[in-house]
């Protein structure tokens, strides 16, 4: 009896270590579309005429003590929700890993195909096609299969965490003017620029699992920064395309990295005091290389993260809808005969496809979801369901008890722009163009900042 007693506890051992590890896995599957699909980003249609270079659809999967979550970016503009939904409802068929615990974010390139969606702007950049709504329609499948690689794939694994700093490459594109009005993209050089009319983000957040023989798996890289350096007319991922290869090229060719984007609503990477174009792939390259710098410097800041639970959290928030009158639906249905008339102004484009979307919900308040999953007491994700302003990601992070927050922008569906309170009385594109009212994203900042809150205290 005492031999069988010494013999279980020897057997117990081992199963009670495995099942307080962490697991790790990781996955891309490429989605680049053939010849011929409609690229979004612009306010007018254009179709691909090849691949400058491929873009993917990249997983990871995290597992400890039976909890799973994982972890999807998609090298596209955005993702809208039923695509995220469909995915959701596949990967916990194929996987068992429950749909609510599975983050699904974009890069926002504008050199990638257009995502059908129901939205009025579709059919202009020719979501309407049946060549985009064919690849619209074999995304969740993708995705599924991401994950569900990612998850065979689960392995022992240590996952360490630092924050990077670069303020050379992000730049505010809201810039006080000297008339008094706030200007977006200004024209470079212009002597009319007082000053930039918000912050950046300049932290680089980044994630590294590996193998316990320290073999690498995948880095998460969390940055915000739009994704708009590449233009014409061939797929690319843009800067996030050239920043994997590069950490590729140190680290090895078998590590996966995804980049998670943050707030970076309005953000972007023109400098108006430098004379630079700024425009093409060697312009992404460049931003690749100064990000793939800062993390390079930054390996040996790395700190260990293998304590404590993964959990998963969301909340369903019910923004309100801008403001729109009789006489704006009425000059909106006007402009959209003509919207592809070259005599169009671009912001009577942007208002149009405002109202008609805003009039389309008939008064029924946008249902957004902000998702957070966390890595014990250090690390959290948080989910935002559009473009928001850096402001809000910023707010986030100062009010998140977790160290190291990452903000993850258009993630489980978009709703497009989301300004910050104050921007709303400044005006321009972003705000015109925002189907939420003002105060909107201040109550995801509230919901993210009660979930991150209560689980800290349960990471403890």
């Amino acid at each position: 009896m005492k031999c069988f007693a010494f013999l279980l506890c020897i057997f117990a051992l081992p199963v009670w270590v495995v099942a307080d590890e962490l697991r790790v896995g990781a996955a891309a599957v490429s989605i680049s579309p053939p010849e011929g699909v409609p690229l979004a980003g612009y306010y007018y249609k254009r179709l691909s005429d090849g691949v400058l270079d491929d873009i993917y659809c990249k997983a990871v999967v995290l597992e400890r003590d039976g909890t799973k979550a994982a972890i999807v970016v998609l090298d596209l503009i955005s993702l809208p929700r039923a695509v995220v939904e469909a995915a959701r409802k596949l990967i916990e068929a194929q996987t068992g890993i429950p749909g609510a615990n599975v983050l699904i974010g974009a890069t926002h390139t504008h050199t990638s195909p257009v995502v059908s969606d129901n939205r009025a702007r579709g059919t202009l950049d020719g979501g309407d096609t049946d060549a985009a709504l064919r690849y619209t329609a074999a995304l969740p499948g993708l995705i599924a299969r991401s994950v569900a690689e990612a998850n065979m794939r689960l392995a022992p694994a240590r996952v360490s965490a630092a924050i990077a700093r670069e303020e050379g490459v992000s730049f505010n594109r809201r810039f006080w003017m000297r008339d008094g009005s706030v200007s977006w993209n200004p024209p470079k050089l212009d002597k009319n620029i007082i000053r930039a009319a918000g912050p950046i983000d300049p932290d680089i957040g980044f994630l590294y699992f590996e193998t316990p023989e320290e073999k690498p798996i995948a880095t998460i890289v969390n940055f915000a920064l739009h994704a708009d350096t590449v233009g014409g007319t061939k797929v690319s991922a843009d800067y996030a395309g050239q920043l994997s290869r590069l950490l590729g090229e140190y680290k090895g060719k078998e590590m996966l990295t995804l980049f998670a984007l943050g707030a970076c609503g309005n953000i972007n990477h023109r400098d108006v005091f430098w004379r630079d174009r700024q425009k093409g792939i060697n312009e992404a390259f460049r931003i690749a290389t100064v990000l793939a710098g800062a993390i390079n410097r930054s390996w040996d800041d790395l700190k260990p993260m293998d304590r404590g639970v993964i959990q998963v959290r969301r909340e369903m928030v019910n923004m309100p809808l801008a403001p729109i009158t009789e006489s704006e639906v009425t000059q909106a249905k006007q402009v959209l005969k003509r919207v592809n008339d070259p005599q169009t102004k671009f912001m009577e484009q942007v208002k149009t496809f405002q109202v008609l979307d805003v009039q389309a919900r008939q008064g029924q308040p946008l249902e957004v979801e902000v998702q957070v999953i966390t890595i014990g007491p250090d690390v959290a994700f948080v989910s935002l369901p559009g473009e928001a302003f850096v402001e809000l990601g910023l707010s986030i992070k100062k009010a998140s008890p977790f160290p190291y927050t990452m903000i993850v922008e258009l993630a489980n569906g978009s709703i497009g722009y989301i300004p910050n309170k104050p921007a709303y009385s400044e005006g321009n594109y972003e705000v015109v163009s925002a189907r939420c009212a003002a105060g909107s994203g201040e109550l995801l900042v509230s919901a993210a900042a009660k979930l991150l809150s209560a689980m800290f205290e349960s990471a403890k």
